[in-house]
């Protein structure tokens, strides 16, 4: 892995490099998805169907050939491994637990005069997911997609996923089950995200949609936004780490793979006080790679978009993490909590040797659905919020009229707008 230091002269170029891991090139796309969409948009069904014949190779005889039965996904359940249905569970029971205990509350408020201020807190009616598909369907995005929503309170879930060679996988199948989800659509790409944004003869239109998908999946998400609300604009994973003299090489050499073997994008970042342990890590990372079934992906994410970083303290490592603003932050030192309060930007933060991130992104609990790309600057990790909207509760009594009406009428007055200023008016004067 190269291996910069924050002494040399040339870092602060290198370092910029590393800042701009996650660009996507969205506006070179974006005409091919406009034009995607607005198919869908006017012709429904029909354009659903033709795009699915041109991207994933086969061709729906009818309407109905878009929709996986729910039998479809009760047999794929009861084929499962029990171990392996048994582990879902456990993933399933610890995500609904967590996401629980994120829910706000609706609340009111009475002031002294009477007065009434609060806020209801109310599901969307219709949530759409995403969920990428194909050969390599990944089961826990489904559950990590869908539990929040069902926590929330949304009433109906729509799944959309990607059926290259009419081919869906049964572990996402059973995965569906498991979830209780009866609408499942065999569309994927840009098309599955007009089909949920718009709505055709068969696939409902929805009020928000979330999930991970690739550069066109991302483009359609921000075309669509307004016309429904998303989660996030989301690029490829990754992972920074912060470690000290203490770490372990093979801990963090193997956690850095973890997510170079997701995709030839993926960027994994290690930022030390320790030089020797740097090279350390360079060395096992080289010993990981020939071991993994994703060689080929992995060594071209390191050798492209990989870094090690050697600071001359953690509070210079620290600061330079919160400019990456990572996707996954682990903390490996001699005492991770205690750097805590100083992590300000990071969409999941991993304290400890003992807490790799994989074990976020299956059974820990919290959502592995994460900002990248810098974006947990400003963006929060996918949670309940996605699937509420809040309305604010205004109950004045008489008295909290007369109490505060003249200074809502006199403001009224300085703006020009004289029917607000009468409407105050006339109840001050009854």
């Amino acid at each position: 892995m190269k291996i910069f230091y924050s002494s040399d002269d040339t870092f602060e170029a290198n370092f910029n490099a590393l800042l701009q891991r996650g660009k996507m090139d969205i506006e070179g796309v974006t005409g091919i998805v406009s034009g995607l969409l607005k198919e869908i948009q006017t012709e429904g069904n029909t354009a659903v169907k033709a795009q699915i014949a041109k991207f994933d190779r086969w061709e729906p005889a009818n309407d109905e050939a878009l929709e996986v039965s729910t039998e479809e996904m009760a047999q794929a359940y009861d084929a499962l491994d029990p171990e392996l249905r048994k582990a879902l569970h456990l993933s399933y029971d610890r995500i609904e637990s967590y996401h629980q205990k994120l829910m706000p509350k609706t609340w009111m408020d009475k002031e002294a005069n009477g007065s009434i201020l609060g806020q209801k807190v109310t599901a969307v009616d219709r949530a759409g997911l995403y969920i990428p598909g194909g050969k390599a369907a990944y089961p826990s995005s489904l559950l990590m997609n869908v539990i929040p929503a069902q926590v929330a309170g949304v009433e109906e879930i729509v799944v959309c996923t990607p059926t290259p060679d009419d081919e869906i996988n049964e572990l996402l199948l059973a995965a569906c089950h498991l979830c209780k989800v009866t609408k499942v659509f065999k569309v994927g790409g840009a098309s599955a995200i007009g089909a949920m944004a718009y709505g055709t003869e068969t696939i409902p239109k929805v009020d928000v949609i979330t999930g991970p998908g690739n550069i066109f999946v991302a483009t359609a998400k921000k075309l669509v936004y307004g016309e429904v609300n998303i989660d996030m604009i989301a690029g490829p994973s990754e992972i920074g780490i912060l470690a000290d003299e203490s770490a372990r090489e093979d801990y963090i050499a193997i956690d850095l793979l973890s997510q170079a073997e997701h995709d030839e994008m993926a960027s994994s970042i290690l930022i030390t006080t320790d030089g020797e342990l740097a090279n350390r890590v360079s060395d096992k990372v080289e010993e990981f790679l020939g071991t993994l079934s994703r060689e080929e992906i992995a060594r071209k994410s390191i050798e492209e978009r990989g870094a090690i970083i050697v600071t001359q303290d953690m509070n210079e490592a620290i600061e330079l993490m919160n400019e990456i603003a990572p996707e996954h932050l682990e903390v490996i030192t001699n005492d991770p909590m205690s750097l805590l309060e100083k992590i300000k930007h990071a969409g999941a933060i991993f304290l400890g040797e003992n807490t790799p991130e994989p074990i976020g992104d299956y059974v820990a609990g919290p959502n592995h659905t994460l900002p990248t790309g810098g974006t947990a600057k400003f963006y929060s990790p996918l949670s309940v919020e996605h699937f509420l909207k809040k309305s604010s509760i205004i109950s004045m009594s008489k008295e909290g009229m007369q109490e505060i009406g003249g200074a809502c009428a006199m403001i009224a007055h300085t703006e020009g707008l004289t029917a607000h200023e009468e409407s105050v008016r006339i109840r001050l004067r009854d």
